[in-house]
């Protein structure tokens, strides 16, 4: 396990990987504002493939619940995608590798659902050390009151919450830097 400070600082772009939990066929049409969430995590993909940063995809019983949604594909890129069984993403062995071989440590998660697997992977990955943000304007759940405790027990537990657009602008750095015309095109997209 790399060695880890034990202050959350800021996002900095060579230390950060998006870890997008379970946004797949069979339990995409149940979530809460569907169509924008699609728009915002086609919108973070795109700007992490953008800064060539590295994304790892998880995927819940893939052969139940179907792969990751059609729409998101194209801005899928090479990110490197996992099947899980266990609702953490860190109780899956292949996932904690994926991790480990980006050689980052702050864990940026989006996907579905809140209050179960984007919850618990957050707690479990603090507890191995790792600094976890999440996009809140990325993540959802089937009812609304389930989305707002597992951001409740997310940031109670020391998660810090963003935006898409906070977080590509903040990654980004300056509106100087090479790809911030595009960003900017990306977040107005996924608004």
């Amino acid at each position: 396990m790399p060695s880890f400070t034990s202050n959350h600082g800021p996002l900095q772009r060579d230390r950060t990987v998006l870890v997008l939990v379970d946004v797949q066929e069979k339990l995409f049409p149940l979530m809460q504002g569907r169509l924008d969430l699609q728009r915002r995590l086609t919108s973070l993909l795109c700007g992490f493939r953008l800064l060539s940063l590295p994304v790892v995809i998880t995927e819940q019983n893939p052969q139940g619940l179907g792969p990751t949604i059609a729409p998101l594909q194209p801005a899928v890129g090479e990110a490197r995608v996992v099947a899980k069984t266990s609702f953490s993403c860190c109780g899956e062995p292949a996932f904690l590798d994926a991790l480990r071989e980006t050689e980052r440590d702050q864990v940026v998660l989006a996907g579905i659902e809140t209050h179960i697997c984007v919850a618990g992977t957050a707690i479990d990955l603090l507890a191995q050390g790792y600094e976890v943000s999440v996009v809140a304007d990325a993540v959802s759940t089937r009812l609304p009151h389930t989305h707002a405790i597992g951001l409740q027990r997310m940031t109670g537990a020391g998660v810090v919450p963003w935006t898409v657009e906070g977080v590509l602008f903040r990654l980004a750095g300056d509106s100087k830097c090479p790809e911030f015309k595009d960003l900017l095109r990306l977040v107005k997209e996924g608004v």
